[in-house]
């Protein structure tokens, strides 16, 4: 079992954001990511607690249907630090693109995205 917290959003909610959103961005990325709570994976399911109205997200490797780490016009470089480890985790599902942000380390604008992103890719079989 693997676990940690994650901040995420869709695609949707992150094309949504107002310039004053995005500028309160800059300062912590809860103001983009509205979404968060404990991943956890079994090795069969990806679940995201709290997702929505307090429900839980689970997710089998067949609702994946893409795995990636990397900028986005949605979610960059300024906004999310210019390190590597700072990219968003991006899953893309039969219900759109999940952008996630896992084990974040606010000062740092450091992630576990990367080490998740093999894995779950793995998992999903889009390695």
């Amino acid at each position: 079992m693997k676990s940690g917290e994650y901040v995420a959003a869709t695609a949707e909610e992150l094309a949504a954001n107002t310039a004053a959103d995005k500028v309160a961005g800059g300062v912590s990325q809860k103001a983009l990511f509205r979404r968060r709570g404990e991943i956890r994976f079994d090795g069969d399911t990806l679940t995201l607690s709290g997702w929505a109205g307090g429900q839980d997200l689970h997710l089998r490797g067949a609702d994946v249907t893409s795995v990636r780490r990397e900028f986005t016009d949605l979610y960059g470089r300024f906004v999310g630090g210019l390190l590597d480890k700072g990219k968003p985790l991006i899953l893309e599902t039969g219900a759109g693109e999940i952008y996630l942000l896992i084990d974040r380390k606010e000062f740092m604008e450091t992630t576990d995205n990367k080490s998740w992103e093999k894995e779950l890719a793995a998992w999903s079989g889009r390695q």
